[in-house]
């Protein structure tokens, strides 16, 4: 590809002491680059390392070894401050569950985010109009999220993750919770908004037929991390 990558893995390992005294070792081998607009899906059965993975690739949980590089800038030696900083100025996260702040309006739930950057409420709400817009709830802006389908939800955190133009975008299952056919619509929309923004998108899933319609797949087996097949 022409672009550098806007994340890197190398070299991650990750263990977590049991019970007994063992170690088991979760991560063994993690080498990963994502590119902007690109949308790789990382797949693998459950209690693989899926979501430990997802965790130390957004700077939420620390390698054993290894680093993360986000624009050219390695979390490995940072603080807990500067890294929550990095992490809040590039990154996005989406979750199986939407997790919307219950009492806010669609609008409000994506104006927060911004707020929390530094923005005021004023300067946040048209990126927040735009945002709901594009994912199709333009029309919907003042709906609390008791007032919305599940699938709506889903495109509210979707909007929210993207609220501050991040560069990387980590994905947990998001289409989980759906029908199938709300999870076809809702994962087109996330597509279409990796590519048209230009966001690394690393996404999570047992949907089989989902990944398969991303750009990559990658897979993780037995600790390692592999390449199943380019798009």
């Amino acid at each position: 590809m022409s672009d550098a990558p806007v994340l890197e893995l190398k070299g991650i390992r990750q263990s977590f002491k049991e019970a007994g005294g063992g170690q088991l070792d979760v991560i063994k081998s993690a080498e990963l680059a994502l590119y902007p607009g690109e949308m790789v899906a990382l797949i693998g059965p459950s209690g693989a390392g899926k979501s430990t993975l997802l965790h130390i690739t957004g700077m939420l949980e620390k390698p054993l070894a290894g680093e993360v590089i986000v624009s050219g800038q390695s979390s490995r030696d940072m603080s807990d401050d500067r890294r929550t900083a990095l992490r809040r100025n590039t990154m996005g996260f989406v979750y199986q569950y939407h997790h919307l702040l219950p009492e806010f309006s669609a609008l409000e739930n994506v104006i927060v985010p911004q707020m929390i950057a530094g923005k005021s409420r004023r300067a946040a709400r048209p990126r927040a109009t735009e945002l709901l817009t594009r994912v199709g709830l333009g029309s919907r802006l003042e709906h609390r999220p008791g007032k919305l389908s599940g699938g709506e939800q889903q495109r509210v955190a979707i909007a929210r993750a993207l609220a501050n133009a991040p560069k990387v975008l980590l994905a947990d299952e998001p289409t989980g919770n759906l029908d199938l056919h709300t999870a076809d619509d809702v994962f087109a929309m996330l597509r279409d908004l990796v590519h048209g923004f230009r966001v690394a998108c690393l996404i999570a899933t047992h949907n089989l037929e989902i990944a398969r319609r991303m750009d990559r797949v990658v897979t993780i087996r037995e600790g390692v991390l592999e390449q199943v097949s380019v798009g």
